[in-house]
């Protein structure tokens, strides 16, 4: 069975559906449970069947739903994925960030185009799946907190393997313009803690400044961050080229004459490769562990250094003849290949053996910023773009 398409009521659809979701205040960290409980209760109302996954706290929550085949014909099933949290916001908002606001073809609020737009767009196309006659599985894979450092994604993750979900074509729908991504660097995200001796600043020997000795390590993490230059592929598709590294802050230290007990760094890499990502742990560790901490110790017997992983984000590697490019390309029409220095979490899915591509509505340049916007325009070619899904996957 098919049902006749109105695509003008399907994007009107994704405006109400996305301007609801808007209004879910979901920023990075905080709960994001009522959206997901939108969501699946939406997706159940058209016959999908779901399961969650939890952080520690069962307050951020990811959420796998399916609209089922009517036919199995062992075709690979699709995912439409994306990440339901967003950055905070400032107060020099224009508009009222957690209500949709439509201004000359242009819908604002937090969230509207990274990436809640394209989230809105599936969610209009779910009675449409349900009432075709569908020859593979179509699944909805909304996770929390992807803009710090993707923690959300992979407890999802080893819940699909744990059900062996591993196959078919992930499109994670990251605003691309509906352009075609396959590629991306790496993004680990660290903090490392420095635990010294307080004490007065006229006897700098009797304590162990965390300050001078983070300052230590962000030197030598600069130096390492040279040796990774060297180490750029010769057929890299990334600019730059190379593996990069940098120094977000360093925060430590009470006042001018007293010498700082406590202090910590805050750095990542975008790794080219997985290997780069091991050789600078190795390198970074080696330097605490042998030059820095037993420096330390000599003064003070528990001086500590604790390296704590925010996030170890996959890269997306680019692959010759990607089924999910392939796929993509015989919907959009357009054939082209491109990388992007933002990450995703495409990496993960890709790691499980899932085909995927980076493709959805809206441009990054518009992400994260004040006034974050959609082009209305944007949703109606990601509406015409399920569209092409389920002619895709209907039993002839």
């Amino acid at each position: 069975m098919s049902t006749e398409i109105n695509l003008d009521e399907l994007y009107n659809n994704s405006i109400k559906i996305l301007s609801d979701l808007i209004g879910f205040k979901t920023i990075s960290g905080e709960d994001n449970s009522n959206l997901i409980n939108y969501c699946e209760n939406y997706l159940h109302n058209f016959g999908a069947t779901s399961f969650k996954t939890f952080d520690d706290e069962k307050k951020r929550v990811n959420l796998f739903a399916t609209i089922k085949a009517k036919k199995s014909n062992g075709i690979k099933p699709i995912i439409l994925s994306g990440h339901t949290d967003t950055v905070p916001v400032s107060k020099s908002w224009s508009t009222d960030p957690f209500k949709a606001t439509i201004k000359k073809e242009k819908l604002y609020g937090r969230g509207s185009c990274d990436m809640k737009g394209f989230i809105a767009c599936t969610l209009a196309f779910a009675p449409v799946y349900s009432k075709t006659d569908l020859n593979r599985d179509i699944h909805f894979s909304f996770t929390f907190d992807e803009e710090t450092a993707c923690i959300g994604a992979p407890i999802l993750i080893k819940e699909l393997k744990k059900r062996n979900i591993n196959e078919g074509i992930c499109i994670v729908g990251e605003p691309t313009k509906m352009k075609i991504i396959d590629a991306h660097k790496g993004c680990y995200e660290y903090t490392t803690y420095f635990e010294g001796l307080a004490g007065h600043s006229s006897m700098p020997h009797k304590g162990v400044s965390a300050v001078e000795f983070a300052t230590k390590y962000s030197n030598k993490l600069i130096e390492l961050r040279e040796e990774l230059k060297k180490r750029s592929p010769k057929d890299s598709v990334f600019d730059p080229p190379f593996s990069t590294l940098q120094v977000g802050g360093i925060f430590g230290g009470i006042a001018h004459n007293v010498i700082a007990d406590k202090c910590h760094v805050e750095w990542e890499t975008r790794p080219v490769v997985k290997e780069d990502g091991i050789f600078l742990n190795q390198e970074i560790d080696k330097y605490a562990n042998e030059v820095l901490l037993p420096e330390m110790r000599k003064v003070f017997t528990n001086s500590k250094i604790t390296k704590k992983i925010i996030g170890e984000v996959a890269g997306f590697n680019r692959v010759l003849n990607s089924e999910a490019c392939e796929f993509v390309s015989s919907l959009t029409g357009d054939n082209s290949r491109e990388v992007v220095s933002f990450g995703t979490e495409a990496g993960l899915f890709q790691e499980i053996g899932i085909s995927t591509v980076v493709c959805g509505p809206g441009s990054i340049d518009q992400a994260h910023k004040v006034d974050e916007f959609i082009e209305l325009s944007e949703l109606k070619k990601c509406v015409k773009f399920l569209d092409g899904i389920r002619e895709k996957s209907s039993i002839n």
